[in-house]
């Protein structure tokens, strides 16, 4: 963390929740620290930095901050960009690695109920987010397998204390291995020190491991029969402390969901039962009861022993064999059987216990690695391979009484804490090396003193407790301690009641007491050597190794050993846990550091209490305010020239808004130089080295006053240079849309200059030419085109109907126009005759007669041309139809009497006519409208020509063509689809049509309102 990103977060957080970086404290003390602390978890800001390590407090309560969003927020952003988050520290180890190619490891540390467990369950939830955008199967198998993984670890490794419901007891480190793209490919898991003494006995309040309650609490009551359980966790003795503590998990619910991991991980259902069956014989073990009749041991009651064989696979003889009896090899290699008393009995069995639950543990771990470890990688094909690594391992426990697995654990804590301070000091030390800044010294506690006095070879305690071990005859935790006592006496960090008379803390042969560097912790001896040694008679070994169940026998391999065979004496627990630590603490060494420190704020789990006295003693043990003074010491902060003269260019009027300055080093320099902070900073190579934060803060106050003016500045620049560019925007959208609407125009223009350039040639002269869709702006344009070439095409067609044929043209025509196509059929297709009366093919025998007349009508009445004639079928005034003659000239209409020699029964003028009625269908019915209200009925007649000629049209036709062109006047037609309206004598009439069948000619019949046009059926 440099100055300006620690200014950007105190930026991002405000004031009012203290300093987001307890490197900008104005003095680093512990009162400083305590209250910055106190002021951040009280305004629920529970994540402070300390450079790159994040203090983490745990909030006791549910926190919005993990969501979907919240990782998209951090996805690829600095340290500095957002408020401290354990994702800030996540996405900073993975781009290390991404980027650089770097293993990387982030190291989670805090006493039990710190948060440790949710903290890494953060880190890999955000990992698995970040990762695998494509989607790749295989990439997302090994995701959800790191997952679910953390669910089953929990079930078998974490139970709940008087401190934490879900307190994990063993220390875990996961490696996750990426491939070149920064997808996981796999990964490893390591356990370290399982609390097993837990499985026999736990202390008040407290439970066993989930894994039994939930199995007890959550198993179906098929499977609890089949293993010969009940519900109910007081039945049980290794269950029983936990049975009635209250909880805030749900063991059924737990239960359901650890199924499902171990089912996604890869665990057979064979597996998943063998599992469970090791659980059950664990609790029935428990129940086995010992009894001494004289010298012998027996055990009380033998189903217990019969369903523990019938669980383990094993013979029940076998197991009451390896319970009541210890053998033994003889130094002449003779096999004898040793009794064991109703105490060793005991002790033999809570060890079986304790050690079946160790190997269970044991082998879940390595089957999770089996499936989730890199298979078939090959460097050169699939690029480097690189590693976060992920270690949520127990702070330091200092208790009312502290025994041997918290001098392991306290022990653990010591050696990381070495790593600690070494890598950072060994970074710092490097970075300025590497700027050409003189490195200052610094005093520090360097533990290296107490992690000799606990694994010095020959000397440390180990190495004593181990002497103790192997020391032939009745050694006992005192006479260990009176060894040590002798030892180390002139050790400054070892003391006892021996060596400090005075000191009543301690009690004599029983207490010793270690000086950590996080404080004075006091150990009991009693018990040490028996941990220590961590007895297990080899017949329980070769007993689980003899069972027929494959996944038992796999968990026992050195039951395969004959009693007479000679083996070198087994590694002691605590020289196994110095081994393992020591080989952890070489993997951390080479990987690139991220910490999280985790602190329990009060002990009551209450989301709003801060216990000062008792944070401020997790503050001194993990070593928080040492972190800080490492990293004040010398030049605190640092920054690249580049990202600082981005940062606070606008404080200084030489390199605001640009600098003219050869290189930024000099830029950096003049903005130094202007505020008079010569003497508080150094030039590296590539960055600035700042002393203090007051330096910093000054800085930050100038550019937060200054933040306001250039946001204004910029926002109507910003705005003005937006108006432009959508001013010019706009100009360039009309410029294109005219060129577009021309281009359109003309190309609409030359697509119809080809398509009708040969028109003329046409027969049709163009008729079947179909037209181009025209632009809007030519819709108009494109109907009076159409209608020009229309009347063209027409013009075309008329010119070449000789003269004779005109008038039956523009009777046709006028036809066509008054009957709008309503009427379907109307003698377009054949040639007009108009004079039908006097034409000798369609009246043979009255024509002549007929002639006769029409002249002597001509001659009386001065009429100049027929216009049509023809019989029809009359309705006259009294309702009676009758067959007339209809003859209709220039001047007038005549109705005729055809069997009295064309006699004139009625002559009514022309002009008297005011418009004509027709149907819509195939009859000839056609109605003559007057001015007088005394309308003209009648039904037009075929004659000898053409018996279905349809005459209506050419009727129609003749008269409108007649009014229209010689009388300049227009002549209504009105086609009727119903019933036709008349007036006869100044009386409305209806007229319908109907079909009769045996009707030979249409003929009108009377109605109630009018008439009926009876027309034979077709």
């Amino acid at each position: 963390m440099n100055a300006v990103e620690a200014a950007g977060m105190a930026e991002l957080e405000g004031l009012e929740f203290g300093k987001s970086d307890f490197v900008l404290l104005d003095e680093v003390t512990m009162e400083q620290f305590m209250e910055n602390l106190k002021l951040r978890f009280e305004k629920g800001r529970i994540y402070t930095y300390i450079g790159e390590v994040v203090v983490s407090v745990n909030p006791y309560r549910q926190m919005d901050i993990y969501g979907k969003d919240a990782i998209d927020a951090y996805r690829g952003r600095e340290l500095y960009e957002n408020p401290p988050h354990l994702y800030a520290v996540s996405d900073a180890a993975y781009k290390a690695m991404k980027r650089r190619a770097k293993d990387t490891c982030i190291v989670i540390s805090g006493e039990s109920g710190a948060g440790k467990t949710e903290a890494s369950k953060y880190i890999m939830q955000y990992i698995a987010a970040i990762t695998n955008p494509s989607q790749r199967a295989e990439v997302e198998s090994v995701k959800n397998v790191l997952l679910k993984s953390n669910c089953v670890l929990e079930a078998f490794g974490n139970a709940k204390t008087n401190r934490n419901d879900n307190s994990s007891r063993f220390g875990k480190y996961m490696d996750i291995n990426f491939n070149f793209n920064g997808d996981p490919t796999g990964g490893h898991i390591n356990n370290y020190l399982l609390e097993k003494s837990r499985v026999v006995q736990q202390q008040e309040g407290e439970r066993n491991f989930h894994s039994f309650y939930q199995l007890l609490r959550g198993g179906s009551e098929e499977t609890l029969k089949s293993f010969h359980l009940e519900n109910d966790p007081a039945l049980y003795t290794y269950t029983r402390e936990g049975a009635a503590a209250a909880t805030s998990n749900n063991d059924r619910s737990s239960h359901k969901a650890v199924m499902s991991a171990l089912e996604v991980i890869g665990f057979s259902k064979e597996e998943v039962t063998s599992v469970y069956q090791i659980l059950a014989a664990i609790l029935l073990l428990g129940n086995v009861e010992f009894g001494s009749e004289g010298e012998s041991v027996q055990i009380l009651g033998q189903d217990p022993v019969n369903h523990i064989s019938e669980l383990t696979a094993t013979d029940p003889d076998s197991v009451t064999k390896a319970l009541l009896f210890r053998t033994v090899a003889t130094g002449g290699g003779e096999v004898i059987e040793k009794g064991h008393t109703e105490k060793d009995a005991c002790f033999g069995r809570d060890a079986f216990a304790k050690a079946l639950y160790e190997r269970l543990f044991g082998w879940i771990v390595s089957r999770i690695n089996g499936i989730i470890e890199v298979k078939n990688y090959n460097p050169v094909l699939h690029g480097k391979n690189t590693v976060i690594g992920v270690l949520d391992i127990y702070g330091f426990e200092i208790f009312d009484n502290n025994s041997f697995e918290q001098f392991c654990i306290n022990y653990c804590n010591e050696k990381l804490q070495q790593l600690f301070i070494e890598l950072i000091l060994q970074q710092e030390q490097e970075e300025y090396q590497r700027e050409g800044i003189t490195w200052q010294h610094i005093d520090y506690f360097n533990n290296q003193i107490i992690v000799d006095l606990v694994e010095q070879q020959h000397k440390g305690i180990i190495s004593i407790l181990d002497e103790a071990c192997l020391t032939v005859g009745k050694v006992t935790d005192t006479v260990c301690l009176d060894s040590m006592d002798t030892k180390l006496a002139q050790h400054p960090h070892y003391t006892s009641r021996k060596l400090s008379p005075t000191d009543k803390s301690m009690d004599f042969q029983k207490h010793f007491r270690i000086r950590h560097y996080a404080g004075d912790v006091t150990y009991s001896v009693e018990g040490f050597l028996d941990k220590n040694k961590d007895l297990l008679f080899q017949d329980f070994k070769r007993l689980m190794y003899n069972s027929a169940n494959p996944v038992l026998k796999e968990m026992w391999p050195d039951g395969q050993l004959s009693i007479t065979e000679v083996t070198k004496r087994p590694l002691t627990a605590a020289t196994l846990f110095k081994n393992s630590i020591v080989a952890l603490v070489d993997k951390l060494a080479c990987k690139e550091p991220y910490y999280v420190r985790c602190i329990k704020p009060n002990e009551m789990k209450s989301p709003v209490l801060f216990d000062d006295a008792r944070c401020q003693h997790q503050v001194a043990y993990l070593g928080l305010l040492e972190n800080v003074m490492v990293r004040r010491a010398g030049f605190a902060y640092r920054q690249q020239y580049a990202r600082f003269l981005q940062r606070y260019k606008m404080t200084c009027e030489y390199t605001w808004p640009n600098h003219l300055m050869p290189t930024d080093r000099e830029a950096v320099e003049a903005i130094i130089t202007q505020h008079g902070f010569q003497g508080d900073v150094a030039y590296g190579q590539t960055k600035l080295f700042v002393r203090t934060p007051r330096t910093l803060f000054t800085l930050e106050q100038e550019r937060a006053a200054l933040i306001p003016i250039l946001v204004l500045f910029l926002q109507k620049v910003w705005r003005g240079a937006l108006a432009r560019l959508r001013c010019r925007r706009m100009r360039a959208i009309y410029t294109i849309m005219g060129c577009y609407k021309r281009y359109k125009v003309k190309a609409h223009f030359w697509e119809v200059e080809r398509r009708f350039a040969s028109v003329r040639t046409m027969p049709d002269y163009g008729k079947s030419v179909e037209w181009p869709a025209p632009p809007a702006a030519l819709a108009q344009f494109h109907s009076i085109t159409t209608m020009l070439h229309r009347r063209w095409w027409a013009r075309q067609i008329v010119k070449n109907i000789p003269p004779s044929e005109m008038l039956e043209v523009r009777a046709k025509v006028a036809a066509l126009t008054s009957l709008s196509g309503e009427r379907k059929d109307w003698g377009v297709g054949r040639a007009w005759e108009r004079d039908y009366l006097s034409n000798a093919r369609d009246c043979p025998q009255t024509s002549s007669a007929f002639i006769r007349v029409s002249k002597e009508l001509k001659n009386k009445d001065g009429h100049g041309q027929v216009v049509f004639s023809g019989f029809c079928r009359k309705v006259n005034r009294f309702n009676k139809s009758s067959d007339r003659a209809l003859l209709v000239t220039d001047k007038y209409v005549y109705k005729l009497e055809p069997k009295k020699q064309y006699k004139v029964l009625k002559r009514l003028p022309l002009d008297a006519f005011t418009g004509l009625s027709v149907t819509s269908g195939a009859d000839q019915m056609v109605a003559l409208h007057t001015s007088s209200q005394d309308d003209v009925l009648l039904c037009l007649q075929q004659g000898d020509l053409c018996p279905n000629q349809d005459r209506v049209g050419e009727l129609v036709g003749a008269l409108v063509d007649h009014f229209t062109r010689i009388r300049k006047a227009l002549l209504p037609v009105k086609v009727c689809r119903s019933a036709l309206q008349l007036h006869m004598r100044g009386k409305p009439k209806n007229v319908t049509v109907e079909s009769k069948p045996g009707q030979n000619v249409a003929d009108f019949k009377k109605s109630r309102d009018g008439f009926i046009l009876l027309v034979p059926e077709k």
